[in-house]
């Protein structure tokens, strides 16, 4: 008899999403992206960061105050999207944890993914995510949140 408690797609790649969010340095908010093809082969991950060559060392992390993240982090959607490397992502999923900003919307938009699977809208009643949802309706963009009780654990632990 072959096991019957696998995990779907979307609990697969929504975790492939939460994991590359742990490699995010940012000290409140991890956010992680991963893009699928409509044949489910990952095309991409990303997570929140600073760009190539901006040292996280060097660049300010603060939320609040004279210099904040706010104009130097890339979000997990558009890495993901940028980590393609100009691969197509016409028909694409892309699964992140939280709902995507405006911003990222575009670029969403733009490279042709049509579906975006996420786990929670925090922010769904700021400016910004509504304009998301707006520009992503009229794109035609489905937007599905990913509704699941099971809890993935992963154990790096070598047992021999």
């Amino acid at each position: 008899m072959k096991r019957t408690d696998y995990i779907s797609w979307d609990e697969y790649f929504m975790g492939i999403a939460v994991l590359a969010a742990k490699r995010s340095k940012d000290p409140n908010t991890q956010v992680g992206a991963c893009i699928v093809s409509e044949d489910n082969v990952i095309l991409s991950t990303g997570y929140n960061g600073f760009p190539y060559g901006c040292s996280d060392d060097e660049f300010p992390w603060a939320r609040e105050g004279a210099e904040t993240k706010y104009p130097y982090v890339v979000h997990a959607e558009l890495n993901a999207i940028l980590n393609a490397r100009g691969r197509s992502l016409a028909g694409a999923r892309i699964y992140v944890a939280l709902f995507p900003c405006n911003e990222c919307a575009k670029a969403i938009i733009q490279s042709g993914i049509k579906e975006v699977v996420y786990l929670s809208d925090k922010y769904g009643t700021t400016p910004g995510t509504l304009a998301s949802k707006r520009m992503l309706r009229a794109a035609g963009v489905a937007m599905r949140r990913l509704e699941s009780d099971r809890k993935l654990e992963i154990d790096l632990t070598v047992n021999e």
